[in-house]
């Protein structure tokens, strides 16, 4: 059991990360980094790891309110989805599919051979592209290194953030740009949804989801509990609850989910992680530009499967950065082919995540 002094110390750290996180989260979000409210927790929580030399523990009940609202954000688009367009674009969206999971499962076993201190769940989970937000919390769970496949995730989203607009702009007649985030903090956090959007009973049933989802997860012996059960939960209640009724999480409820998962990654670095990070930097990134130019193949297949513009196929096969996506998306005028693959391929990235220590040791036994 903690002592008196070191939960001193542990409040008093935590005193000054929570702080310093979402004023650096605040700076990002004004400069329109990508992921700017993990990005600014994993800086904040990791420096006060290394400077203090010790890991700053999460609380439990942060960690399952923040995997909850992770899992609640990944099933919004199951719940508006058409279902006619989630079953016109199933057959391309598994091929979509096939490819990214086959590129990340390949190159995280490679990964995990080449060097000992990595697993092979480690490996394909730090490969894995698409849901970065929610791979930490899945790697918790099965015994991986989540430090290194939050880096992993981590790297990979920005730099498909920051190159999706450069490429994009070559095939879209207009000027595609993204959105201009709010600076004022009102609008940053959000604190005008209270009341208006996100009502008490919406409030109410994001606590039943975060306290109820869990536990449902493993009852029903889900594969990774702690995220498919919340989704799934979310899903079924939304075939039951007022069409009117909005799920979506309050923006502060977000920051904070997203946070949990920075702190989780920065509390526990230390220099043998960053070290163990840093001697896979020229693998990391030759794998996440090799992914690159499959989903860029992938997307030329798309087009002419489907009969729409490369600049849609481009968006729809492209390895995460949802966010992004679905912000050049709307600017550039796309049509449902994109948020409908990318969420097929979402499915299957899960589905695979949450049977991977039975996968790898179909795939190893074969070798």
């Amino acid at each position: 059991m903690e002592n008196p002094s070191s939960r001193r110390a542990t409040v008093l750290r935590w005193a000054i990360v929570a702080p310093l996180s979402l004023a650096l989260g605040w700076l990002f979000t004004i400069w329109n980094v990508p992921a700017a409210w993990i990005l600014a927790a994993i800086v904040v929580a990791g420096a006060c790891a290394l400077i203090t030399s010790e890991d700053l523990p999460l609380a439990r009940g942060m960690h399952i309110f923040g995997r909850s609202i992770i899992a609640v954000l990944a099933a919004l688009p199951l719940v508006s989805a058409p279902a006619r367009e989630l079953l016109q674009y199933l057959a391309p969206g598994i091929v979509i599919s096939f490819f990214t999971v086959a590129v990340g499962v390949a190159g995280g076993i490679l990964l995990a051979r080449s060097r000992k201190e990595i697993s092979a769940e480690t490996g394909v989970l730090s490969m894995l592209a698409g849901g970065a937000s929610v791979m930490p919390v899945l790697a918790r769970d099965l015994g991986a290194d989540f430090r290194y496949v939050t880096l992993s995730q981590y790297l990979r989203l920005l730099v498909v953030s920051v190159t999706l607009p450069l490429v994009t702009h070559f095939f879209t007649p207009d000027k595609v740009t993204t959105a201009t985030r709010a600076q004022s903090p009102v609008e940053v956090f959000g604190l005008e949804e209270f009341g208006t959007s996100t009502t008490i009973l919406s409030l109410v049933t994001l606590a039943v989801i975060v306290l109820a989802g869990e536990p449902l997860g493993r009852l029903l012996h889900l594969p990774a509990p702690a995220v498919l059960g919340p989704l799934l939960f979310t899903v079924a209640l939304s075939t039951v609850l007022p069409d009117d009724l909005n799920l979506d999480p309050p923006t502060l409820f977000k920051i904070l989910a997203f946070m949990s998962i920075g702190w989780m990654c920065g509390g526990g670095l230390n220099m043998a992680a960053l070290k163990l990070f840093s001697r896979q930097l020229p693998a990391t990134f030759l794998f996440i530009f090799a992914l690159l130019a499959v989903c860029a193949m992938a997307a030329g297949l798309l087009t002419f499967w489907l009969d729409i513009s490369y600049f849609e196929a481009y968006l729809a096969t492209s390895p995460g950065a949802l966010e992004t996506v679905l912000a050049l998306s709307t600017e550039g005028e796309a049509g449902p082919v994109v948020v409908t693959i990318q969420i097929i391929r979402l499915l299957a990235i899960l589905a695979i995540a949450g049977w991977l220590p039975a996968i790898l040791r179909l795939i190893l036994r074969r070798k």
